[in-house]
């Protein structure tokens, strides 16, 4: 063998085996750890400091309120464990980042409360029930094919619009809303209640529109639709007439016969939707899906998805629950290359507890989570 050939032999092992580096190398990921801050009981209502709640993180999160369903109770909690509203249920409730309300089946009125349960207006002969989305209130009518928005202010009906059939979904944001309804088809309103865009998903046995959200700042809607089968659509909108295209679509190896949770996590980089036996995941960046596999059907779930972590709780049943934290794999292109990346090792967090009742929310790097008549904060470090 010549001595180039040789030389040109070691130089392509070489850069085989930089490029097997490149493609296949994982980086070695920082663990993330829940570190208690309090525990608060709905009952007594006095929370108790847990061992690592007085780091200096803990001390600097910021204000906010979380609104909270278990069980027989509802109301709001701060960063603090203290309840800013904490009741027994009597009706039904709807709850928002900042307005509350609870009110019966068919209700004469309708009171919209604060988080001080202060009134902030009194709906007289409502003719339907309230839907609070996006700091404004709804009433969807009684037979939930009509929609009006309430004035704040005075009570008065702002605009209705009639809709073709029963609604399955509603979502709001940026001034904009979003419904799907029974017979498949997708609307989205201006702040005025002017329609704006009419789409039917179609591609399946049945249409029906499962679920629908909307980013904040209105540019994008997710959706899944249909029965036999079931797909999820991506739309954005283009131009400056409100109109909206698709840009993706797949169909799901779910048969879901219900409402299906989707939602923008993330700072609307992603959307994560219900999917069978787990959970799906798009990313707005790259155009493509994952499936993260769960065990258990899904009873409570993250809407806030920062810092690309998320989390979930899910059940099999007889009590028996399990609080899940998933990292979802970087867009890169060294993703392609990655066939035997495993998506169960994006879970990094698993705690099993048992209780008949379940409650989850995030806030930036605080976690709550609950069960029974409790609710406990961790806050999120890295080492």
């Amino acid at each position: 063998m010549s001595k180039q050939k040789k030389e040109l032999g070691i130089f392509i092992i070489l850069l085989l085996f930089v490029a097997y580096l490149i493609i296949a190398a994982r980086p070695i990921p920082r663990e993330t750890v829940l570190v208690p801050h309090w525990l608060s009981s709905l009952e007594t209502g006095v929370p108790v400091m847990l061992e690592g709640s007085a780091s200096e993180r803990a001390r600097r999160l910021p204000q906010w309120l979380v609104p909270f369903t278990m069980g027989s109770r509802f109301g709001f909690v701060d960063q603090s464990g203290t309840f800013a509203v904490n009741n027994t249920r009597t009706g039904e409730i709807y709850l928002s980042g900042n307005l509350w309300t609870e009110y019966t089946a068919a209700p004469l009125n309708i009171e919209i409360k604060n988080v001080n349960s202060e009134t902030v207006v009194n709906i007289e002969d409502p003719r339907g029930y309230p839907i609070l989305l996006d700091n404004r209130i709804f009433i969807l009518g009684s037979e939930q094919n009509s929609l009006a928005e309430i004035d704040r202010s005075s009570g008065d009906i702002l605009w209705v619009y009639e809709f073709g059939a029963p609604l399955t979904c509603i979502d709001a944001a940026a001034g904009f809303l979003v419904a799907g309804s029974v017979d498949g088809i997708i609307e989205v309103l201006d702040s005025g209640g002017k329609r704006l865009y009419y789409f039917e998903p179609g591609g399946s046995r049945y249409s029906v529109i499962l679920g629908c959200a909307i980013s904040k700042d209105g540019s994008r809607i997710g959706i899944i639709s249909g029965i036999d089968q079931q797909r999820f659509l991506m739309l954005e909108r283009f131009g400056s007439a409100g109109d909206y295209r698709v840009v993706y679509h797949e169909f799901l190896d779910s048969d879901f016969r219900r409402d299906v949770f989707i939602s923008f996590i993330d700072e609307d980089k992603r959307v994560v939707f219900e999917s069978n036996r787990g959970i799906g995941c798009y990313s707005v960046r790259s155009r493509k899906t994952i499936k993260i596999p769960l065990d258990g059907s899904i009873k409570a779930i993250d809407t806030s998805g920062t810092a690309g972590m998320f989390f979930l709780i899910t059940s099999t049943g007889d009590q028996q629950n399990e609080l899940v934290g998933l990292r979802f794999p970087q867009d890169s292109w060294l993703a392609g290359f990655r066939a035997s990346y495993n998506m169960r090792d994006s879970i990094f967090i698993r705690a099993p507890f048992k209780s008949d009742n379940v409650f989850l929310a995030r806030s930036g790097s605080m976690l709550v989570a609950g069960g029974g008549t409790t609710l406990i904060s961790f806050t999120l470090e890295e080492k």
